[in-house]
């Protein structure tokens, strides 16, 4: 085991260790939200009362997880319909409002309904309160002992228009404002309509708290005894993905999500020690000055000094027409006096060097080495 893999392995021991103690010390929140669904055991959930409504019901309770629009496009007898704060489509209210002209029951427990939806019903219904403690209240004396005091984030809704001929079955009792309606019955078609604006009564939080079982079993009590169809938005789905278990428990979840994130630094780190090694590749060598070299001792085995002479005096002259801007047609004392002028170097030596050059230009002139060595050395000089 080498020195980096320890230094990783402490590492993601520290990481895990310090997970754990704030998993330890974590203080446990609760979800507050009106989710009002059946599988959800927080306060505001349908959980209890999910299992609880076979019981609720006489086994007379049937849970439908299509819309009412699909559920009704064949004939049903009458019977009961139960909406708990669930969102429907207008054409599925349709539906229901049919099914009740009919001679079936709904009980629509929903805090918002529709404005086209309670205009046909015949009501009205917004925020009237916004206290944060009230009570549930049934009207009939028969109930008068059955309540539900609501001490968490109560919706404060109620009916501010209900046409004439509706009966109020219940109301929201505030100590610092008058009584309002909540719970109405209203004579549709063939059938009734029995609205609750407070679904929170049957929530996990009041359901579990002593003596409030009895209010929901008043507030279902004015449905007949027969078959109630219950649409819910998913009827206890169970998620069938393999990590459900891990992933609905904190502290497998957070643990499962640091064995993935090691997994993938191990696969990083081990990865990047692994990989194929680079092969290093050798810059292009300038090879000029070689070939030049090789070129000058071509012709020094050959001995052909008078034109090694030649093409020196023509690379000079070239660059003194390039670089000093001289004319080199005529090399003459002008000539001379120019480039004594721009170059600085003595005129003795220039004219050594143009006496030179001329020679090397004269295709019948002898030429020694030792001329070549002599021009080359003052043509060097010079530029």
């Amino acid at each position: 085991m080498n020195k980096t893999f320890k230094i990783y392995a402490v590492i993601f021991i520290v990481v895990m260790i310090i997970l754990a103690l704030f998993e330890v010390n974590k203080a446990e929140t609760t979800d507050w939200r009106k989710n009002f669904d059946i599988n959800q055991k927080s306060p505001f959930g349908l959980y209890v009362f999910n299992h609880e409504v076979n019981a609720l019901f006489k086994n007379k309770i049937k849970k439908i997880n299509q819309t009412p629009y699909d559920y009704y496009q064949s004939e049903k007898k009458p019977h009961n319909i139960l909406v708990i704060e669930e969102e429907i489509d207008t054409e599925s209210w349709g539906k229901i409002l049919d099914q009740v002209s009919e001679g079936s029951d709904a009980m629509l427990i929903v805090s918002e309904m529709p404005k086209e939806v309670s205009d046909s019903i015949g009501y009205y219904d917004s925020q009237i309160s916004f206290e944060d403690q009230n009570v549930l209240k049934l009207t009939d004396k028969t109930y008068q002992n059955d309540f539900i005091h609501l001490d968490k984030f109560p919706s404060g809704r109620g009916f501010t228009f209900i046409k004439p001929g509706v009966e109020v079955l219940g109301k929201t009792v505030e100590k610092n404002n008058s009584d309002q309606a909540n719970f109405i019955k209203i004579k549709f078609g063939k059938g009734n309509i029995y609205v609750h604006c407070e679904p929170l009564f049957l929530s996990n939080y009041y359901l579990l708290k002593r003596g409030n079982v009895k209010y929901a079993q008043d507030v279902f009590s004015y449905l007949d005894d027969r078959e109630t169809v219950w649409f819910v938005e998913n009827d206890a789905k169970v998620s069938q993905f393999f990590l459900r278990f891990i992933l609905s428990n904190p502290a497998l979840k957070y643990a499962w999500w640091v064995l993935l994130g090691g997994l993938v630094l191990f696969i990083f780190f081990n990865a990047k020690r692994k990989q194929r090694i680079v092969p290093i590749i050798e810059p292009l060598k300038n090879t000029s000055v070689d070939f030049v070299k090789s070129i000058g001792n071509l012709y020094l085995q050959e001995g052909d000094f008078h034109d090694m002479m030649a093409k020196k005096a023509q690379y000079f002259l070239n660059k003194i027409r390039m670089d000093l801007l001289i004319d080199t047609q005529n090399l003459d004392e002008e000539f001379a006096k120019k480039l004594h002028l721009k170059t600085g170097k003595p005129i003795e030596m220039i004219d050594q060097a143009i006496k030179l050059i001329k020679k090397a230009q004269d295709p019948y002139a002898q030429v020694m080495k030792e001329d070549l060595a002599k021009m080359n050395k003052l043509l060097d000089e010079i530029i």
